[in-house]
């Protein structure tokens, strides 16, 4: 998934909940898959951003030494300003390209 392609809206949209949870028939469940979705792209977004910001890492630096640099700021705002990973992921649910399993609870 690439978060930078997926047109999300950046107001605030009002949902019907109803439609919302017709896919998994519960809306807890509904919630449940969209909250597990959202982590997994913040998680990724976060190793792509740690990623970008180790070049400018320098460990001989003390805290009188460091120094702001352009494009670690750029890189940040860049960041500061992608939808939120919960925006996404409820996009991608609305447009059925999350995927899910409901795992049953053997019964006795």
């Amino acid at each position: 998934m690439d978060s930078k392609k997926t047109p999300v809206p950046d107001t605030t949209v009002t949902r019907d909940l109803s439609k919302l949870s017709e896919k998994t028939g519960n809306i807890y469940q509904t919630v449940m898959v969209v909250a597990q979705r959202a982590n997994q792209i913040a998680s990724d977004v976060k190793k792509e951003l740690n990623s970008r910001l180790e070049e400018f890492s320098n460990f001989a630096d003390t805290l009188e030494e460091t120094f702001e640099n352009r494009e670690q700021i750029e890189i940040s705002r860049f960041y500061e300003r992608q939808p939120k990973p919960t925006l996404i992921a409820i996009k991608e649910f609305e447009e059925g390209e999350t995927y899910y399993k409901v795992v049953e609870e053997p019964k006795d």
